[in-house]
């Protein structure tokens, strides 16, 4: 499936996001509008950014799966 028809049952959920290039990241889908992925990352202690990516960035989306104790 097209990472494009996952993204509205993704939003609020925590997501791993794969670039063309080989990189990648993950943090919470917050929403997608006008070509931009948009993410909340990590960055430290308490710190968190909404990032935005280019849709012609990605390669595909997936959500986390779930913890298995």
């Amino acid at each position: 499936m097209p990472w494009q028809r996952k993204i509205r049952r993704l939003y609020n959920m925590p997501v791993g996001v794969s670039f063309i290039n080989g990189r990648g990241t993950s943090g919470i889908l917050c929403g997608a509008q006008s070509g931009e992925l948009y993410i909340l990352e990590y960055i430290c202690q308490d710190q968190f950014a909404l990032k935005r990516y280019d849709f012609n960035e990605i390669d595909d989306i997936n959500p986390f799966p779930p913890c298995n104790r």
